[in-house]
């Protein structure tokens, strides 16, 4: 049982079952990269990067070996899509932020490097917001790489292959002209940190169930449910649509995983009561995106936004997913007070992970706000 100290497992009869067990950070078979970078994915993973990156900071800052220096403050984010640039920018933002506290050491010397296997940021969203994304990175300072895949990270050194047969990466940074980028050889990069936000698959657990798969994830009809246990429902990550219904595919995001659950809510509720189910029928909200300094992307309906409106946009939708008052009001509360506080710099304390079958539980994480 995880999350607990019994290394057991149990059987649990039932009469209704939802397999909902999502995915896992997909690090395509590079043993080297999981073992050794930082992923984006749960709250411990943000404190534990946090951590990080205070740490790195001390240690530069009494850091003799300018080599060794420059590595210590080169932070590279591997993928592109949502989490990295979102994660690009928060990171530069800290760093900025916290970078008064260590005289030694200014913004321009610490470097962050996004890198992305095709030719384009944020996959997904209209090319102009893309664009706009990027050109915002760029403008505070971070190296944006395309065009590049990361073929090993041993801690100490990031090995880059280009996508193209041109063997050379598009790079784009501070020193070139607004929206340009140029052609350049990049075989490797001196780093101790690496952030690996490169796509998701589906965990092992689904891939050796009794349940009919589809590149590892769980066959479901359009009422969620697995067609040869009709209890059954799979939802989020973990399912996709029977191809043989000829329905379209959605990604896997928080919002496809939350329309899922409402209608498998429903519809099992209808199973117990011998009513009516409901298909499986989703059109696209929309999507958004921060991405560093009050700024973001988001596109709604058709309607493309940039800018700091997009990022009071975001904002508000975040409040609306927290639940319960008082925590909505915490969170407004910790951010009005941001606006006038300088930022904390103190470590924080997480659950430790050891492995996936053996939980350490430690201190709590701190309830922070």
């Amino acid at each position: 049982m995880y999350g607990t100290n019994e290394n057991r497992g149990m059987l649990i009869h039932y009469d209704f079952l939802v397999v909902a067990l999502g995915s896992k950070t997909n690090f395509f078979g590079m043993k080297n990269v999981e073992e050794n970078s930082y992923q984006m994915s749960t709250i411990n993973d943000a404190i534990l990067l946090r951590n990080r990156i205070i740490d790195l900071l001390e240690q530069a800052e009494n850091e003799t070996d300018p080599i060794l220096r420059k590595a210590l403050l080169r932070i590279v984010i591997v993928g592109g899509g949502f989490a990295g640039v979102e994660t690009a920018g928060e990171l530069n933002d800290f760093i900025s932020d916290v970078s008064e506290y260590y005289p030694s050491i200014s913004e321009n010397d610490v470097k962050v490097t996004l890198i992305e296997a095709t030719t384009e940021i944020l996959n997904g969203f209209p090319q102009k917001l893309a664009n706009f994304a990027k050109e915002k990175l760029v403008e505070r300072g971070i190296n944006v790489i395309l065009d590049a895949g990361v073929t090993s990270f041993d801690g100490k050194e990031v090995l880059l292959k280009s996508s193209s047969k041109s063997n050379k990466v598009l790079l784009s940074d501070s020193s070139q002209q607004k929206g340009h980028s140029r052609l350049v050889e990049i075989n490797s990069i001196s780093s101790r940190t690496l952030v690996w936000t490169a796509g998701v698959t589906p965990i092992d657990l689904v891939k050796e169930s009794l349940f009919r798969t589809h590149k590892g994830r769980i066959l479901v009809n359009e009422y969620l449910q697995v067609p040869q246990f009709p209890e059954v429902f799979a939802i989020g990550d973990c399912s996709i649509f029977d191809p043989a219904l000829s329905m379209k595919p959605f990604p896997p995001t928080a919002q496809i995983a939350e329309a899922h659950a409402k209608i498998a809510a429903n519809n099992l509720k209808e199973l117990v009561r011998g009513g009516e189910m409901t298909k499986f029928d989703y059109s696209w909200k929309g999507q958004s995106a921060i991405i560093g300094k009050r700024t973001g992307i988001a596109s709604f309906f058709g309607i493309n936004i940039s800018g700091f409106l997009a990022y009071l946009l975001w904002r508000n939708l975040y409040l609306s997913k927290i639940r319960s008052s008082d925590k909505k009001f915490r969170v407004w509360l910790d951010w009005t007070l941001d606006l006038f506080f300088k930022r904390d710099i103190s470590r924080l304390k997480i659950i430790k992970k050891d492995t996936p079958r053996d939980y350490k539980e430690l201190d709590e994480v701190d309830d922070v706000w």
